[in-house]
């Protein structure tokens, strides 16, 4: 069977890309690194891909707000090769500055469309600082089709700007139809406040999908937690075969197995 093929999409400031494309090789898929100029200016496609990423960093330094000048050269440059990517049955995750490129690009909530307008964002983080720590989370019932089998995860968060916030309608719409795939919660499972919740997101929300499941956004870094010396008590609680993130780079890949 030939393998899954990833697109890993970076451009200046992209400083995850090697990790992502590291994660998903472990999971069993190809993956090619591509600048998003060879897709903008050079004609390259999407077609040869099953998968496309947008990793987590600081994408053109933030310059204008966490992934806005990124979110606008998909929006604009390829908004028509996206929706048709999606129709095809493509899938699309964003982790970190991805996600936040995700949903000001109107990719999320979706259902997504050139001129689609935002409805969420992610904003600065309550504590008014970087957060780098490690979280829990669960996966609340959703739709994604990159949360098989996952009903908690324990991994490293890294943001400024986590901070998920919609209005009360478009917040009901992601609930009622399970497009809400992880909640920040405390050791115990339970939902908390800081520093359980390391940004005040509304509904201790990291994470969300769009109305087919094969688009996921969320800030927690799944791609720095797929090796199990990377859990940060391995030494003191085992060393496991492989560590937490890998199940949702193993989800989707499998997806497209069957």
């Amino acid at each position: 069977m030939a393998k899954v093929k990833v697109c890993v999409l970076r451009t200046a400031g992209t400083n995850c890309d090697g990790e992502t494309a590291f994660a998903f090789e472990q999971a069993g898929a190809a993956t090619e690194s591509v600048h998003v100029n060879q897709v903008l200016r050079k004609g390259a496609g999407l077609d040869d891909y099953q998968i496309l990423v947008i990793p987590g960093g600081f994408t053109y330094g933030d310059d204008i707000a966490a992934g806005k000048i990124l979110a606008n050269e998909l929006r604009y440059g390829l908004g028509g090769k996206l929706r048709e990517f999606i129709d095809k049955g493509g899938a699309i995750l964003g982790i970190c500055n991805g996600f936040q490129v995700l949903v000001k690009a109107g990719l999320l909530p979706g259902p997504f469309s050139p001129g689609a307008p935002q409805e969420v964002t992610l904003t600065f983080n309550d504590s008014a600082k970087f957060e780098a720590r490690w979280i829990y989370l669960k996966a609340a019932p959703n739709k994604s089709v990159f949360t098989d089998g996952i009903s908690s995860l324990y991994l490293p968060v890294a943001h400024g700007e986590g901070k998920f916030v919609a209005d009360q309608q478009t917040l009901r719409r992601i609930v009622d139809s399970r497009q809400m795939v992880f909640q920040y919660v405390d050791p115990n499972g339970r939902s908390a406040g800081y520093p359980w919740n390391p940004n005040g997101s509304v509904e201790s929300i990291a994470g969300i999908c769009d109305d087919t499941g094969r688009v996921l956004g969320l800030m927690p870094h799944p791609e720095r937690h797929v090796l199990g010396c990377q859990h940060p008590r391995w030494t003191r609680e085992g060393l496991k075969d492989e560590g937490g993130g890998t199940a949702v780079f193993k989800s989707v890949v499998n997806y497209f197995r069957r």
